[in-house]
């Protein structure tokens, strides 16, 4: 691992270590980044002695010491490398630049961009220019259409995390304008509210004739996309096939991607342009989820196939992770990448971003039997998703099953029967790919019914499944 443009390196945490200010150079670029603390200029890590303290450390500081709140735009979480624990804080390109060090303003001293593997003072042309284009509408700083708001539904979540919500949490979680009034964030939040949300089922591939029209919203955004998922769970119908040797069951949608794909629609909503809420249609074939907005000014679309982060509500998003239904930033499109091909689910109109998926194929692939390259393991194609352009393995993926099947590496016994296996770091270690496009084509093996997971996702390994 080397530092890059994305990439930062910090040995220790001190007292003279500016960690501020390599934040405000990744909220200022426009794809963010990640800095590593407990990791040599070398890339090596070295760990940290008080990993905990020195998490509640950083939290802190950049809470305190950055402008404006960049609260729902950083994350700071513990990761392993070369197994010794290192602090991971992903940062997400912010929509109020310039961001600065509270201490020293808009001025060169408190503003920075990353150049390279550098953070380097900003220009005071471009301070200029960046706040003059400043989003001045965001959630944040609009007034709550309502009065008298309350929030039950927001303190049932928080403590069923077991986290309270103190006298001030309003002030806490930036529900509250700039002179002091609930804002459209708290609105969103409250238990009540003028934001309906719908899923609609049809009987056709068209919208010629609905047959439900399901009311979900009107409560706490919270609540509002619990109902959705439950809703959704409820309508993915699960297609069997009866094989010679097993019963085949395929749901229509993969549901860990979904729940990504809903809260993400929901929580990157476009809600104070024109208070649309996203929507959620069902057809004969296929499912479509569609959200207001359009992707931010400075990023492109190959921006957003990559995986470049930038929270549109960054105070949703804050809460949202406060209660786990979001995890680390960053981490929702790759899961849903896993599963299905960006390219070809996301469409971009002018004012609208729009995800379809089409439903699992019921038929199963016959391309791959007992006389293929994997010798005296019996493999099966099960049904799979036509989105991901799984109609029969790749020969890389033919290859790696290959890889698995013939290895001698001995992890564990099955009903007494010695097992062999390789785990994900050995089959990283075997072939000259990213670890991105590993777990990918390991995920989509899986699905193919190709290889089968052994054990825990830490300590587990795979084996070529035999049908």
């Amino acid at each position: 691992m080397i530092e890059t443009n994305r990439i930062e390196f910090k040995r220790e945490l001190t007292r003279e270590l500016d960690i501020e200010k390599e934040v405000v150079a990744f909220l200022n670029y426009r794809e963010g980044g990640i800095i590593y603390v407990g990791v040599n200029d070398n890339g090596k890590p070295v760990g940290v002695k008080d990993i905990d303290g020195d998490i509640l450390k950083l939290k802190d500081r950049i809470r305190m010491g950055i402008s404006p709140s960049p609260m729902g735009l950083f994350d700071v979480t513990v990761e392993r490398i070369d197994n010794v624990p290192v602090i991971k804080i992903f940062v997400a390109s912010g929509s109020e630049k310039p961001y600065y060090k509270s201490k020293y303003g808009l001025s060169e001293r408190g503003c920075f961009l990353r150049v390279g593997t550098a953070a380097e003072p900003m220009p005071t042309s471009m301070i200029e220019d960046l706040y003059a284009h400043r989003v001045r509408n965001s959630l944040r700083n609009i007034r709550s259409p309502r009065k008298n708001l309350t929030f039950r539904q927001l303190h049932i979540y928080y403590e069923s995390k077991g986290l309270s919500l103190h006298d001030h949490f309003m002030e806490n979680l930036d529900l509250l304008t700039d002179t002091g009034e609930p804002n459209y964030v708290a609105y969103l939040l409250a238990d009540e509210n003028s934001m309906s949300i719908k899923v609609a089922k049809y009987a056709g591939i068209d919208r010629d004739v609905l047959i439900a029209n399901n009311e979900l919203g009107y409560c706490s955004l919270l609540k509002a996309t619990d109902n959705v998922l439950d809703k959704l769970r409820v309508e993915n119908n699960v297609n069997s096939e009866i094989t010679y040797k097993r019963r085949i069951d395929t749901p229509q949608w993969d549901e860990k991607a979904m729940r990504e794909i809903v809260i993400n629609a929901i929580v990157h909503n476009d809600y104070y342009t024109n208070e649309v809420p996203p929507k959620f249609e069902i057809f004969s074939d296929h499912i479509e989820i569609t959200s207001a907005g359009r992707l931010p000014i400075d990023m492109t679309q190959e921006d957003f196939f990559s995986g470049v982060s930038s929270p549109r509500n960054k105070e949703l998003m804050r809460v949202f992770r406060d209660v786990d239904m979001v995890e680390a930033l960053g981490s929702g499109m790759k899961r849903i990448e896993i599963v299905y091909s960006l390219k070809q689910i996301f469409t971009f109109l002018p004012n609208f971003i729009r995800i379809s998926i089409p439903f699992c194929s019921q038929k199963r692939s016959k391309a791959v039997t007992e006389d293929n390259i994997f010798g005296n393991v019996n493999a099966s194609i099960g049904s799979v998703n036509d989105s991901v352009n799984l109609r029969q393995p790749t020969k890389r993926q033919l290859d790696i099953v290959e890889m698995i099947a013939n290895v001698a590496n001995i992890h564990g016994s099955v009903n007494g029967k010695v097992q062999s296996g390789l785990t994900t770091k050995e089959i990283i270690a075997k072939l000259n790919l990213s670890e991105r496009t590993i777990f990918r084509e390991l995920a989509i093996l899986k699905q193919l019914g190709l290889i089968q997971r052994v054990g825990s996702d830490k300590t587990g390994y795979w084996i070529a499944r035999r049908v």
